[in-house]
């Protein structure tokens, strides 16, 4: 096993019977030595700097209807929110005080008619912190849309794949959105020069190993600059809140084979995988992630951005734990990096 896991550090492939060993294999060893080799290849690329983006929770407003999402169209008993472009722009403030360079704006997909607005933040955004770098996750849209939000002044996009999977991704999904049209907005987005970022949703119902060699081996030819991978924790008020959760050893696992694979991505240790366990986030970064993203959104707003059951926002996943956050890292012997954190391949 160990010597599949320098193969895939020295070669960055691995053929499908070598992926689905790394992923089902009991040998505890193995997988602390993919950890370490993760680890180090983090290391000498980033060295031991953990870069920091300061999340802003747009709006929990969204016109789609996916089956695990809590903020899904459907779910009425969520309350619905949108921030005042004032309000981003405190949030901005304060982030750009605490020492945060990249700012992300993360929402529910609106419909493109709303793109303007967007268009003129991120411009103001732009005017007033012209040294930060500007993330929009904000779902699908037309390529004209993702244009626009370049030229205003957009540096990066985050939009995940959730499943390579064309019949998987269908489960998850109601009908009127598809695996193809996913992957020609990253097609877009790529070639209108954004920093992409996708990923997938790890223990999702109905996923099975053969899905994640699938997702692996697209991610490994998409070569996307940042990789998000989160475990699947279920929303009560989904049609999916019924099934288990992911778990954080697949989802640290696959954080190192990325690594592995894609040794300069930026790989956030997600919010959602804090959210299963205490230590999560400091488990993700021994696994080779390098990006944290604490929570810049208003405290009286962020119980509503309720993708999933008990999302962790306060504490060391939120800007104002920041001092908390350097702490935990210590402990680890990594520290906060400042800057804006750009992709190095």
């Amino acid at each position: 096993m160990e010597t599949l896991i320098d193969r895939l550090e020295q070669t960055r492939h691995l053929d499908e019977r070598g992926l689905r060993a790394l992923l089902t294999t009991t040998d505890t060893g193995a997988v602390e030595h993919l950890h370490r080799r993760a680890r180090a290849v983090a290391q000498a690329h980033y060295g031991t700097g953990i870069y920091v983006r300061g999340l802003i929770e747009l709006t929990n407003v969204c016109r789609n209807d996916c089956l695990y999402c809590g903020i899904r169209r459907s779910n009425h008993h969520v309350e619905r929110y949108t921030l005042t472009a004032e309000q981003v722009l405190s949030c901005c403030e304060q982030g750009y005080r605490l020492g945060f360079r990249t700012l992300v704006l993360q929402g529910g997909e609106w419909s493109d008619d709303r793109a303007g607005w967007i268009a003129d933040l991120v411009g103001e955004m732009r005017r007033r912190w012209p040294d930060c770098a500007i993330t929009l996750s904000l779902g699908e849209h037309s390529r004209e849309v993702y244009s626009l939000w370049r030229d205003s002044g957009a540096d990066r996009y985050l939009l995940r794949h959730e499943t390579h999977n064309r019949a998987h991704y269908s489960r998850l999904h109601p009908a009127e959105m598809s695996r193809d049209h996913r992957l020609q907005c990253l097609r877009w987005l790529r070639e209108l020069d954004y920093q992409v970022g996708t990923g997938i949703m790890v223990g999702s119902p109905w996923q099975t190993v053969d899905h994640l060699v699938e997702d692996l081996q697209f991610m490994a030819e998409f070569g996307p600059q940042m990789v998000g991978l989160g475990p699947f924790i279920a929303q009560h008020d989904t049609p999916l809140g019924g099934y288990p959760n992911g778990t954080a050893d697949m989802t640290t696992r696959l954080y190192s084979i990325v690594r592995l694979m894609l040794p300069t991505a930026l790989i956030p240790s997600t919010t959602a995988l804090a959210t299963l366990s205490p230590e999560g986030r400091l488990q993700g970064i021994l696994a080779g992630a390098n990006v944290v993203m604490p929570n810049l959104s208003p405290s009286d707003q962020r119980a509503n951005y309720a993708l999933y059951d008990g999302k962790a926002s306060t504490g060391a996943e939120a800007a104002e734990g920041i001092r908390r956050l350097e702490s935990q890292l210590a402990t680890i012997g990594y520290h906060i990096d400042w800057s804006r954190g750009d992709h190095r391949g």
